[in-house]
Order: C-alpha cells, then sequence, then structure tokens
C-alpha cells in the first residue's frame, strides 16, 4: 500500500486543550490521508501551549517519508524521543525509515522499543504494520499480517485495524469491503473521523448523496471537526449543489484549522451561487485583513457588480483590479470574467479604446474564448468602426461551436455595414459584400420562410449598383421575394422598419417604371404601418 495508506493510532488517554484543536485535527487530516494539510495544521500549531510535541513529530515525521525526505523524518522522529522517550510511535516512525533503507534488523529493534512503550495498545501494532507494508507488502506479509492479528487480539473493536483493512481492500480496488471496513470502524469508533471521510470519499464522485449523509453523521457526533466540515462543504461542491456548499464553506471558514485557500473556494461560491451581497461583504473583509489579496479583490469587483447600490464605485474598483493584475500579470491572473467585467465598465465610462484593449489581451490569454469577441465586436461599434466590429464578429461565430440564424444574421449586418464603410476600398468593400451573400445563404438554410436573407441579397444588389440610377432598380427581384416571405410570416407588424424599407423602394421602382397603380399599392402599405407620415400620404394622394 506504500505511502497512501500510512496512518495510525488512536490517541487513547491524550488530554487536548482548546487552543490546541489545529493540533488535534492536523492528525485528522493526516489519518484522513491528506498529508499536505495535515503538515500545515501540525506546522501551525507547533508551538501552541496544548500541543505534545512529540505526537507533532510523530506525524510530521511520517509526512516526511511521505515526501520521500528521510533525512528530515530522522530528525522529527529523533526530536520526538527527546520530547517524551514514553511515546512509541517516534520509535516506529524510527522503525518504519529503517525498513525504507533496507535495514530490517535496526527496525526490529526500533519496534521493540515502540512496543514497551504501548504494550496494549493494538493501534501501535497497526501501525507497525503499516510500516512493513509500507517497505514491501509482498515480501513483509508474514510480519503484516502477524500485526494485525495481533491488534485484533488486543481489540477487536479497534477502529485502526478496520481502517487498515480497509485500506488494504481499496488498494485492490474492492471498494464493497473498504467501504464495509470503514463503516465498521465509525460503529465501533463513532469519533474516528478520518473513518467517516474515507468512507465517503469512496463514493463523493459516484453517489454525493451518500457521501453527503456520511460526512452528516460525522459532524452529528463531532461538529467543530474542520476536517468533516470541509469535506461535507467539498462534497456538497463536486455534486453541484453550490448553494449548500456555500453554506458549509461558511461555517467552515468561522473555523481556526481552516486553510486559506479554503476562503477562495467561500468567495467564489458566494458568488457563483448569486449571494453577491454577502460575496463582496466577506470579500471586502478579506481585504481589509490582507489588503494583497488579489483573489479577494476579484471578488469584491465581481461581486459589486451584480449590486445596484455599488453602481457608482465600479469604475474605480475595475481600474484598480485591472492595475494589480498588469503588475504582475503571472501570478494575478484573471479569468474570463474579469475581462468582461472590466472592459464593460471601461465601456460605460466612454472609454472604448481601453476596452477594446481589455479584451484584446483577454483574446491573447484565452484565444478559444467566443463570448470575448462578440463583445469585442460590440465595443467596436462604440468606437464606431464597424469594418473592426464585423472582423470580431466573424472571429465569434468561428469559435462557435453551432452558430444559429441570428448569428450569421448578426454577422451579415456588421459585414453590409463594413462594406458600407469601405465603399473607398473596391476591394476590402467587395469582400465583405461577399460575406453578407454567404451568410444570407446560410440564414435561408436555417429559416427558408423567413424574409431577410431575401432582403440582404437584395441590399447588397443595391448597393453594388454602378450608379444611383442602377441602385433604383437592381433590389427590385430579391425585395419583391422579401416582401412576399414578410407577408406570410404570422405578425409581420413584428418586422414593420423592413417592411416599410421594402414598401418606399418598392414604391419609387414602380414610379420609375410608370406603374402608378402598382407604386400606390406598395406606398398605401407603408402608410399602414405609418399613418402619420403626411409627407408620404400627400405625395401619394398627389399621383395620378
Amino acid at each position: 500500500m506504500k505511502f497512501k495508506g500510512i496512518m495510525t493510532l488512536c490517541l487513547a488517554g491524550f488530554a487536548i486543550s482548546a487552543n490546541a484543536q489545529t493540533h488535534v485535527e492536523g492528525a485528522e487530516y493526516y489519518k484522513a490521508d491528506q498529508f499536505d494539510n495535515a503538515k500545515e495544521l501540525l506546522l501551525r500549531s507547533l508551538n501552541n501551549s496544548g500541543t505534545d510535541k512529540a505526537v507533532s513529530d510523530y506525524y510530521l515525521g511520517m509526512i516526511a517519508l511521505h515526501e520521500k525526505k528521510n533525512s528530515e523524518a530522522q530528525k522529527y522522529f529523533e526530536q520526538g524521543m527527546q520530547a517524551n522517550p514514553e511515546y512509541g510511535y517516534n520509535y516506529i516512525g524510527a522503525g518504519t525509515l529503517a525498513l525504507l533503507n533496507g535495514n530490517q534488523k535496526e527496525a526490529e529493534q526500533f519496534f521493540k522499543q515502540g512496543e514497551s512503550k504501548g504494550k496494549k495498545d493494538p493501534s501501535l501494532q497497526i501501525a507497525i504494520a503499516r510500516a512493513y507494508d509500507m517497505a514491501d507488502p509482498v515480501a513483509y506479509q508474514k510480519q503484516i499480517t502477524k500485526r494485525v492479528e495481533k491488534a485484533y487480539k488486543q481489540d477487536m473493536k479497534n477502529p485502526d485495524y478496520y481502517i487498515f483493512e480497509g485500506d488494504l481492500a481499496s488498494e485492490k480496488k474492492d471498494w464493497g469491503d473498504a467501504g464495509a471496513k470503514y463503516e465498521m470502524a465509525t460503529s465501533y469508533d463513532p469519533e474516528a473521523s478520518y473513518a467517516y471521510v474515507k468512507y465517503a470519499n469512496l463514493f463523493t464522485m459516484v453517489n454525493p448523496p451518500y457521501a453527503i449523509d456520511m460526512l452528516k453523521k460525522l459532524l452529528e457526533v463531532n461538529p467543530n471537526s474542520a476536517l468533516g466540515q470541509r469535506e461535507l462543504a467539498n462534497a456538497y461542491y463536486n455534486a453541484k449543489d453550490y448553494k449548500n456548499a456555500a453554506n458549509e464553506y461558511g461555517k467552515y471558514v468561522q473555523n481556526p484549522s481552516h486553510f486559506k485557500q479554503d476562503e477562495n473556494r467561500y468567495a467564489f461560491l458566494l458568488f457563483y451561487g448569486g449571494d453577491y451581497q454577502k460575496g463582496y461583504e466577506y470579500a471586502t473583509q478579506l481585504m481589509q485583513q490582507d489588503p494583497a489579496n488579489f483573489t479577494a479583490q476579484r471578488y469584491q469587483f465581481m461581486n459589486a457588480a451584480q449590486l445596484e447600490s455599488m453602481k457608482g464605485q465600479l469604475l474605480p474598483m475595475a481600474e484598480a483590479l485591472y492595475t494589480a493584475h498588469k503588475a504582475n500579470p503571472a501570478a494575478n491572473k484573471f479569468a474570463a470574467i474579469d475581462f468582461t467585467l472590466i472592459a464593460d465598465e471601461l465601456s460605460k465610462a466612454k472609454r472604448a479604446d481601453e476596452a477594446v484593449a481589455v479584451l484584446e489581451e483577454g483574446i491573447k490569454e484565452m484565444p478559444d474564448n467566443a463570448a470575448f469577441s462578440k463583445d469585442l465586436a460590440m465595443k467596436y461599434v462604440d468606437q464606431n468602426n464597424i469594418t473592426k466590429a464585423a472582423e470580431a464578429f466573424r472571429d465569434y461565430v468561428k469559435k462557435i461551436e453551432e452558430p444559429g440564424y441570428n448569428d450569421y444574421n448578426q454577422q451579415a449586418t456588421f459585414s453590409f455595414y463594413a462594406a458600407v464603410e469601405n465603399k473607398d476600398n473596391p476591394a476590402k468593400a467587395k469582400e465583405f459584400f461577399d460575406e453578407v451573400l454567404a451568410n444570407a445563404d446560410k440564414m435561408a438554410s436555417i429559416l427558408p420562410d423567413n424574409y431577410k436573407p431575401k432582403m440582404l441579397q437584395g441590399d447588397v444588389a443595391k448597393q453594388t449598383a454602378a450608379n444611383e440610377d442602377e441602385a433604383a432598380f437592381a433590389a427590385q427581384p430579391k425585395y419583391e421575394e422579401a416582401v412576399a416571405l414578410l407577408e406570410k410570416s404570422p405578425d409581420p407588424s413584428r418586422y414593420a422598419r423592413d417592411a416599410k424599407t421594402l414598401y418606399m423602394y418598392l414604391g419609387n421602382y414602380y414610379i420609375k417604371k410608370d406603374d402608378v397603380a402598382k407604386a400606390k399599392e406598395y406606398y398605401n402599405k407603408f402608410l399602414a404601418l405609418d399613418p402619420d407620415n403626411e409627407a408620404v400620404r400627400k405625395y401619394v394622394d398627389s399621383l395620378k
């Protein structure tokens, strides 16, 4: 089982004062195989008045073995023996190191010394079994079995015995047997928090409700367990139940044994759970504790951006956040939402050039992010640079998996006005007009009964005519087709603006063709949509 399953010992009879809480929970994290977290808590509590340094040294030594830092492990075990020669586990730790170095005789001498300090301690026997298992589970199978049997004889209800059996089963991917053993450990010792956690971890990803129920049982027994609080919050998070995850993290971050990185997770959950006011207040609290906390600064701004009461304060917050990011981009990384929200605030402040620069940086950092390209297109519109808007939106359409009718329509619209914007550059204009026609075809393939593709084709024909006289005739065929489709739609009044454009053009067309009756037909359709247009009405009345 190697390093994964190193754990030991119920600290039988070990008295703990309230201010040594992190020491106890450091041991809990170790037994739950969370060695990095255990190390942080053990070091954090090392000089607490309630800390037994011999116990801390043992766990820190075992963690050092896990990290393959043998010299450091030896130092901790020796310190532990000096701190309390009667605490047997540091001898077991030293024996484990000797086994790993190939010195079986020396190891067995250490084990003998350790046993003499705890002759009726079954957890100590399991610690020795783990030492052999870590060194070579095949070569030392007899020794492992001997120690396990001895532990069972000393106390068949000892939770560490069942935890070790569960770990061995887990190594073999026998999840059912592992779960059964972990559950037995909790039944014999309801306060063995690590047993609940190991059991829950078997189900966290495959059956989250089952894992959640087990962790709730742990907190019923020990409501102040930081390990239990954190694992329950994470179980909700893995189940994508962000509201309950946020509630549990809210309790957990009040525990003195929480980790700094979990404060960031809580801030994340408050934001994505939609609790913006609380998220803003929590992020502000973190910044008061540490003004250089970049993650807290991000979530403070992100939450503030969702609050109506904060609207007047967003711009300076956006500026400060972007300044912090630019000061050290490698350390102070942005997510997509940061670029987007900051660009929005700059845009609202009529600082379109700066907004564009922010989004361009976002695209450079995350080239596959389609939303950036779409936002960038709109920022270019704010700059009245339709050519750039068309190019940015083109990138957006390329990046999304399945562009829809509205995407092609928007691209066609941008491309049309970009072509008009480039009328002094015929080659560039033609490129954009061709893009309009290509997108119109795609629109028609999705909604063949919609008028808009035909109208776009007519628009291009009109704009690409050689002169104004030809333009007055060029769009007629496509506009007639567009009108026929528009008038068949369930609610033509929805498209009144386009309909008026079509009717006016076709009315003028038929006037030029000397077909007054047909012209009046289209003009009257125009007036039906715009009855207060006196200029058109007088013109129609004047026609003979």
